[in-house]
């Protein structure tokens, strides 16, 4: 059953075969963004707007190779490899949000690039949302793949089990604020504030309850392999995670609804067994589809696509679909 939450796995799954097809036709060049911090940029050519491609939690720039090129015959093409991780520098610390937004910022302001598209994967939507809610002047628009979920979009009804992450990392600043010298005068209000986030937290624990009692457990032999210690980037990057609810200026949302039966567990098994894929099906679409609907509700002028059965890696496993949509939705923007 999909995850948002740990979908870094699907993604470094698939970084081998990226890193090692790298097309002739390409430059690499290191930006510094701060102090002793220099981020890896690829510009694959071409012309027309420019449009800077953003890589999902584990993956770099190169996992664009294959889908950057299509993209140069419109566009000038560039991908940005974040701090903490490819050929980018990985400091201890500069992984929030509105951080790495920041770094986005730094690059386009380095290449002197004009109001760029914005195209994020996955967990890049939180770089997308911060940049749209904090200078939507700097980008003409934001392009979403796989990307607006609850770290790039937060709406507290939606079934995403980033609420979880995202509400846990909001206690946890209130409370300290609790502490004699927190810096919350107001101590009515915030307790006020603790205790509704606390039925929330509850609300949304119980629901991750239940999502995992239906999930199989591993085989034994998996669960007792031992797991590498996470990046400092992924760390940081999930400690660093925000609510974003008001982004600014246009924008296109690609979602998968629901997920490739892969994506949902053991694809073949669940081909054989009609009534088990009819329900991962549906508790995906509870999920993923609500995220969707509340995305399209909290963001009327956004325009939201559902491709039935597509991969997380929607930019590979439906290519021609995300490629007909990013076009239709540049080719309406202001300036061309």
């Amino acid at each position: 059953m999909l995850c948002i939450v740990s979908l870094a796995g699907i993604i470094a799954v698939s970084l081998g075969a990226a890193e090692t097809a790298v097309p002739a036709k390409f430059s690499v060049q290191f930006v510094t963004v701060e102090p002793d911090v220099k981020l890896e940029v690829i510009d694959w050519g071409g012309s027309g707007r420019p449009l800077v491609l953003l890589a999902a939690l584990g993956a770099d720039a190169h996992i664009f190779t294959d889908f950057a090129p299509k993209l140069a015959a419109k566009y000038h093409v560039y991908g940005i490899t974040r701090r903490g991780f490819g050929a980018s520098s990985i400091p201890a610390s500069g992984y929030s949000a509105d951080r790495l937004g920041d770094d986005v910022l730094a690059v386009i302001d380095f290449l002197k690039l004009d109001r760029p598209v914005l195209v994020g994967h996955s967990m890049a939507g939180s770089e997308l949302s911060s940049i749209g809610s904090r200078h939507p002047e700097k980008v003409a628009g934001l392009v979403y793949l796989e990307a607006a979920y609850s770290y790039a979009y937060y709406d507290e009804t939606s079934g995403d089990t980033m609420n979880v992450i995202l509400d846990s990392i909001e206690m946890r600043k209130k409370l300290e604020q609790l502490l004699p010298g927190g810096g919350r005068p107001d101590q009515k209000r915030l307790t006020e504030e603790l205790l509704k986030g606390v039925l929330q937290l509850e609300k949304e624990l119980r629901d991750r309850q239940a999502m995992l009692r239906d999930m199989q457990d591993p085989p034994k032999e998996a669960a007792q392999t031992p797991q590498p210690a996470p990046q400092v980037g992924i760390r940081g990057i999930y400690a660093g995670l925000q609510k974003y609810t008001a982004i600014k200026g246009p924008a296109l949302a690609i979602y998968a609804v629901p997920h490739d039966l892969n994506d949902l567990g053991d694809g073949e098994a669940l081909a054989k067994n009609p009534a088990a894929a009819a329900k991962v099906e549906a508790d995906d679409i509870a999920r993923a589809g609500t995220q969707a609907d509340a995305f399209e509700k909290g963001m009327p002028s956004a325009h939201i696509v559902r491709i039935p059965h597509a991969s997380h890696m929607i930019f590979m496993s439906n290519e021609a679909d995300v490629l007909r949509e990013m076009n239709a939705f540049i080719a309406g923007l202001p300036g061309n």
